[in-house]
């Protein structure tokens, strides 16, 4: 009780923090103390931040969706979803899935350089007559922006995502959000991420293991083109934010020396590289043996935090994860967005056009993207082991998990109940089942080839049963098919008493696949009676039980 109700008194104020953190960042936009309200209009800031935010809430939860459907079998959910099984059909073929992975990263760190312009505070911001120690804990800290972003944007929709995979996914914006994904990795903006992909894959004397055949001789020169482009692009969005930097044209704070300024914004991309590679490899080394993890104190030390306290640490890393990667990434944005005053120069000289192009924030995302996300995420999943083992890691681990203990983003699970219960989603078992489940209907999970050169630990696989590698015993059939028919009649049964319209839906789906069961004990039964007369020569014919069904 005690412990439930300090985690009600966490979730109590963090919703407090929460709506006072929104007071805050909508009085800066009416009061045109924001990049955007400030230099254009209070309105389209306003609808800007919030079209970025619910935007930025789809992109996480699709990925949630996106990387946890991929084993599951698609026609289990072809009916009930017609919409997510579309976009799994194209996602998940090939190597589609990792394409989308690398433009969903660009279009958060965009979403959230948009955010950042349109609520953040400019310099010397005062709303609201706060106190001084209120206003730099909220303003100059950027606390109300990041605690805004975090639990509205991000955990609130991972959270449901995660246990409604296919309710989350089921939607036109999903269809969206994942096709403008797919469209900025295709645009080729991004493909020096494969350089790094193959120099990694070298390094770590892995190859890249694709789901796709080879590249034709016009593909290999388009695939090539977008990595030069790419690298260009790289190379000239880094010319343009040193420069910036060095002649304190950009949005970082006053007083701060310009040398001080690209040290701080490499520091930056340092963390957020070892917090988005530390992901990758917990998520590797817990499916290795203990002994392997334990490789060094620091990895053991480390191990310990993870897995250890009834395996909350891992699941409490990734909610500290989140708080100090946004907050990371909105002192990036700060630091990386180019801004001049009215008697300045552009930017390297540049046109106008030119210089308004910059001052998007778009070059700063696409360097945080590449060097700071995906080439630590790639690096992560080739060498996970000496990840774990540096004092850096264990560091870091400890800070995300001290932040999760705070409670500061727990009104993230009070905004996904209620976000749960306006959409009205269900946990993904009441559709498909379980996993057991799934397996006992001959279509359990497809498992996943781990390699190098992905930024997820799931490579989708071909498609195989290993119910038809079993050996032959009748009995086995006989007891599966009583089981399976006992569940039928007890589901007709419920299903002619229930009122409750969804529960008798989802009994009517869970019938479906019973009978479908059914169908596949007996196709399974007939195959190796087959094989067992064609071995023995003998001749055995058994009778059918499905039309009891």
């Amino acid at each position: 009780m005690a412990v439930q109700g300090l985690e009600l008194l966490k979730m109590v104020v963090s919703c407090g923090l929460l709506i006072f953190s929104l007071i805050v960042v909508h009085a800066l936009i009416i009061d045109e103390q924001t990049n955007l309200s400030e230099n254009v209009h209070p309105a389209l800031a306003a609808v800007a931040l919030w079209g970025a935010l619910l935007w930025l809430s789809m992109v996480e939860g699709s990925q949630a969706s996106m990387v946890g459907l991929p084993p599951v079998d698609r026609e289990l959910y072809r009916e009930s979803h017609p919409i997510a099984y579309k976009i799994c059909e194209r996602g998940h073929k090939g190597d589609n899935l990792d394409r989308y992975l690398m433009g969903r990263q660009f279009m958060v760190l965009a979403l959230v350089f948009v955010i950042n312009m349109s609520g953040a505070p400019i310099a010397d911001a005062d709303v609201l007559n706060l106190p001084t120690p209120l206003a730099n804990c909220f303003l100059k800290s950027g606390l109300a922006m990041i605690l805004f972003t975090c639990m509205i944007g991000q955990l609130n929709t991972q959270v449901n995502a995660s246990h409604c995979m296919l309710d989350y996914l089921n939607d036109h914006f999903a269809t969206f959000t994942v096709w403008v994904a797919m469209g900025i990795e295709a645009s080729g903006l991004l493909h020096a991420s494969y350089l790094i992909q193959m120099i990694v894959s070298m390094m770590a004397g892995k190859p890249v293991e694709s789901n796709e055949p080879p590249r034709d001789a016009f593909g290999n020169l388009c695939y090539w083109g977008k990595i030069l482009f790419s690298v260009a692009f790289l190379v000239f969005a880094f010319t343009v934010t040193l420069s910036a930097l060095f002649d304190g044209k950009t949005t970082m704070w006053e007083g701060v020396p310009s040398a001080v300024a690209v040290i701080f914004f490499f520091g930056l991309m340092s963390v957020v590289g070892m917090l988005e590679g530390m992901q990758i490899a917990f998520f590797a080394v817990a499916k290795i043996t203990e002994a392997e993890r334990n490789a060094n104190p620091w990895a053991r030390w480390t191990c310990d935090l993870l897995f250890g306290n009834g395996g909350r640490g891992l699941p409490g890393f990734m909610i500290g994860r989140q708080l100090c990667v946004v907050s990371c990434f909105f002192v990036i944005a700060r630091v990386t967005t180019v801004d001049i005053e009215d008697d300045e120069s552009n930017v390297l000289g540049v046109g106008d056009g030119a210089q308004k192009f910059f001052e998007t924030g778009l070059l700063g995302a696409l360097i945080t993207t590449i060097v700071a996300s995906i080439a630590w995420q790639l690096v992560a999943g080739a060498f996970p082991l000496t990840f774990l083992g540096n004092p850096i890691t264990y560091g870091l681990l400890r800070i995300c998990l001290f932040l999760e203990a705070t409670g500061i983003c727990s009104g993230a699970w009070a905004l996904a109940a209620l976000h749960k219960s306006i959409a009205g989603f269900q946990k993904d078992e009441v559709y498909i089942g379980t996993a057991e489940e799934r397996a006992a209907l001959g279509r359990g999970d497809k498992s996943g080839a781990d390699g190098a050169g992905h930024v997820t630990g799931f490579v989708p696989a071909g498609q195989e049963n290993p119910l038809y590698k079993e050996k032959y015993n009748p009995s086995s059939y006989s007891e599966q098919r009583a089981m399976t028919l006992t569940k039928i009649a007890k589901m007709r049964a419920e299903i002619k008493e229930t009122e409750d319209g969804d529960h008798k839906e989802s009994l009517e789906t869970h019938l479906k696949l019973e009978i479908e069961h059914l169908k596949t004990i007996n196709t399974q039964q007939e195959e190796h009676e087959a094989h067992e007369q064609e071995r023995l020569g003998t001749g055995k014919e058994y009778d059918t039980e499905q039309d009891e069904a």
